[in-house]
């Protein structure tokens, strides 16, 4: 058995955070990784995915990756490029191709037993990512056997594929990016969509993630939300990584000729059914987007920034006159459903009753238990918890609490 005084699970930016962090600390520790360094981004994601984030927020404690253009935004190949980056500046002590089978108690410890050997270790820090499984409902069981399904973490780029319509169920980022994609590759898109909530990419000349950074929304914490629960469950902002479109919403979706309509409800005898609340989504998600612009303005009013143009409003979401409610399966329009229904972690090698009763893992700001700590998941200390720029505190702070730990046990 091999014996480290921290082990982190997982080489993402999470994990590849987390080390440099310990590194500072001297902290010894080790890193295991299940394929290689930064490999959801590698194999996970689909071609042409670009951050949602701009260049100047892919911030990593003791990095800083602005490049030439501080406002674009790192396509694929430049992400996996700065992780690999980051690791070898850090000279993280990555362990890569470990597949982490149980993490159980042992002592006042964990043991955690992998496909190449068992570890003993003080602390173990989870950094596995919270997007490792998509998640499907339960009735997609239920479609003709005629009709390919892809997730988001199957799709790579319209070419694979079949000819035919496509059905894109869910309306977040992810969705609405995908519809666009293969409605530009001239697939026949309807997009099936519940709650989401529209948003600007840039407003009155700045993105919109310079708002939420100056405004100090990122930064809030938990301590300041009601239902932390409601919140990490949003939906992801409606945008994409091209300053030069303002919108990627359901209007700018109808315009290229995507269909829309609402939620998708069940699929019974090769019938896919709607919800009928399509225009309540829409004309809730404008009214969210509203008050967050009114949020910026009120900012704006009180800032010494005055080079802003004048406040924006926008048309409200377009809804068809009779969006339909149901889709015959049978009849030959969809040849693909893609699920962009979301994304859950994969604790299921984690033998400890650490878990609500929806299966969900518990944590106080990342803490679990003594010695056991999670980082990397949404809204897990402040709202940017999961984004590249916002782990890094996170990582400062499990990192310190580690330390103290060390320190008053020495004592």
């Amino acid at each position: 058995m091999k014996r480290i005084h921290t082990l982190v699970i997982g080489a993402g930016q999470a994990g590849l955070a987390t080390s440099h962090c310990l590194t500072e600390r001297a902290i010894p520790h080790v890193v295991l990784e299940r394929g290689e360094v930064a490999n959801s981004w590698k194999t996970e994601r689909w071609d042409s995915l670009r951050l949602l984030t701009p260049n100047w927020q892919s911030r990593l404690p003791g990095h800083c990756s602005e490049g030439a253009d501080p406002n674009g935004f790192m396509a694929l190949p430049d992400v996996i490029r700065l992780l690999c980056t980051y690791a070898d500046a850090s000279k993280a002590p990555v362990e890569t191709g470990v597949c982490v089978a149980a993490l159980t108690a042992e002592g006042l410890g964990y043991r955690v037993e992998t496909d190449k050997g068992t570890w003993r270790a003080d602390h173990v820090v989870i950094a596995s990512g919270a997007c490792n499984i998509a998640s499907v409902p339960a009735f997609s069981d239920a479609l003709p056997p005629h009709i390919a399904q892809l997730t988001p973490i199957d799709y790579k780029t319209p070419a694979q594929l079949r000819t035919g319509g496509v059905l894109v169920v869910g309306g977040s980022a992810t969705g609405v990016q995908l519809a666009a994609e293969l409605r530009r590759a001239g697939h026949d898109v309807i997009l099936s969509t519940g709650e989401h909530i529209r948003m600007p990419r840039h407003y009155r000349g700045r993105d919109v993630q310079w708002w939420m950074d100056v405004t100090g929304l990122h930064e809030t914490p938990v301590s300041e939300v009601d239902d932390i629960d409601r919140v990490r469950r949003l939906p992801s902002l409606q945008l994409t990584g091209d300053m030069s479109r303002q919108f990627t919403d359901l209007n700018s979706l109808q315009a290229h000729g995507v269909e829309i309509t609402g939620r998708l409800a069940v699929v019974q005898d090769g019938v896919a059914k709607f919800s009928g609340a399509l225009a309540n989504h829409c004309a809730l998600s404008d009214l969210k987007m509203n008050r967050l612009l009114d949020t910026f303005d009120a900012w704006a009013e009180t800032s010494a920034q005055r080079d802003l143009p004048p406040p924006e409003r926008f048309d409200r979401t377009r809804v068809p006159t009779m969006p339909r409610v149901s889709l015959d399966l049978r009849s030959g329009r969809i040849a693909t459903v893609i699920w962009a229904t979301g994304y859950r972690p994969d604790h299921g090698w984690i033998d400890l009753p650490v878990f609500d009763r929806k299966g969900r893992l518990v944590h106080d700001q990342g803490s679990i238990a003594p010695g056991l700590h999670v980082l990397g998941l949404p809204f897990m200390r402040r709202r940017n918890s999961a984004l590249i720029d916002g782990v890094g505190r996170d990582a400062r702070f499990i990192a310190d609490r580690i330390d103290r730990a060390r320190h008053t046990k020495a004592a």
